[in-house]
C-alpha cells in the first residue's frame, strides 16, 4: 500500500510536471506570439512618426522657461527709424559766452532726446489743423513727409542729407521787442534774443532753436499773427519739443 501509493505519488508528480510544463509551453508560445504582434505595431508607430502623420496636428509645447509672450510683445518702438536716435547737430555760436554756450548745449542736447521718442514721431505724424492731419503753410508735404524732412535734416542752403541740424547761432539784445528770435532765408544763421534767452529754460530755448531751424529747412509761416499760424511747422513743432523736453530737465 505504501509503495503503490509511493509509486501514485510519483506519477501524479510527474503528471502534474508535465502539466505543468506544457502549460507554461503554452503561455510562453502566446507570450512570444503578443510580442511579435506587440513589435510589429510598434514598428508600425515609428514609421508613422518617422514620415509624418498628415491627418495629424499637434498642440504646440509652450516653453515654461521662456518669460516673454511674444504675442503681446510691445513693438511700439519697433516703427521708430534710426535716424531718429541718430539725429545730431552742428552749431557754431557767435558772440556767446561759455555759460550761454552751455545753456545752448542743454537745449540741442533735449532736442536730440525729443526726437530720438515715440512720442514725438507721433505728434507729428498726427497732428491735426481743422480735424484734418496736416499742418498750416505745409508745403504741399504730408505729415508723413514733414517728419522724413525732419529726420534727413537737409537745409535749403545746404541741401545734404546728414541727419543733423546745421546752422549759426547768434545772440543780441532787443529789449523793446517782443521777437524771440529770427533768420532769414538768405543765411544758415539764426538770431536769439537774449531778452527771452536769458530767463528761458533750455527746453523753451530749444523749442526756440528748432523753430528757427526748421525755416532753415524751408518750412515758413504769416508774418502776422492768426490763430492758424499756431498750426504751422514751425510753431506746432517747435512747441512739441519745448513741450516734451520737460521730462528731461
Amino acid at each position: 500500500m505504501h509503495l503503490h501509493f509511493y509509486v501514485g505519488y510519483q506519477e501524479d508528480v510527474r503528471y502534474a510536471m508535465e502539466g505543468s510544463m506544457t502549460k507554461s509551453f503554452y503561455l510562453l508560445f502566446i507570450l512570444i506570439f503578443l510580442f511579435s504582434c506587440n513589435k510589429k505595431d510598434q514598428d508600425k508607430v515609428l514609421n508613422e512618426l518617422a514620415l509624418g502623420d498628415s491627418s495629424k496636428t499637434e498642440s504646440p509645447v509652450k516653453d515654461s522657461s521662456s518669460t516673454v509672450d511674444l504675442t503681446t510683445q510691445d513693438v511700439t518702438n519697433s516703427a521708430l527709424p534710426n535716424e531718429a536716435l541718430t539725429f545730431e547737430s552742428n552749431l557754431l555760436f557767435i558772440n556767446t559766452t561759455s555759460l550761454q554756450e552751455e545753456k545752448f548745449d542743454r537745449a540741442v542736447e533735449l532736442i536730440k532726446k525729443v526726437v530720438g521718442t515715440d512720442e514725438f514721431r507721433s505728434a507729428v505724424l498726427n497732428h491735426t489743423y481743422n480735424g484734418v492731419k496736416t499742418f498750416v503753410d505745409n508745403g504741399g508735404l504730408t505729415n508723413a513727409q514733414i517728419y522724413e524732412r525732419i529726420l534727413e535734416a537737409a537745409e535749403k542752403l545746404f541741401p545734404l542729407k546728414n541727419n543733423a541740424m546745421d546752422m549759426e547761432v547768434q545772440l543780441y539784445t532787443n529789449l523793446s521787442s517782443n521777437v524771440v528770435g529770427y533768420t532769414n532765408s538768405g543765411t544758415k544763421r539764426i538770431y536769439v534774443n537774449t531778452k527771452y534767452f536769458n530767463v528761458y529754460a533750455a527746453n523753451s530755448v530749444a523749442a526756440n532753436l528748432f523753430h528757427e531751424w526748421l525755416h532753415k529747412v524751408g518750412f515758413g509761416h504769416a508774418y502776422t499773427y492768426s490763430p492758424s499760424r499756431d498750426y504751422s511747422v514751425p510753431y506746432a513743432i517747435g512747441r512739441m519739443i519745448g513741450r516734451y523736453a520737460t521730462q528731461y530737465l
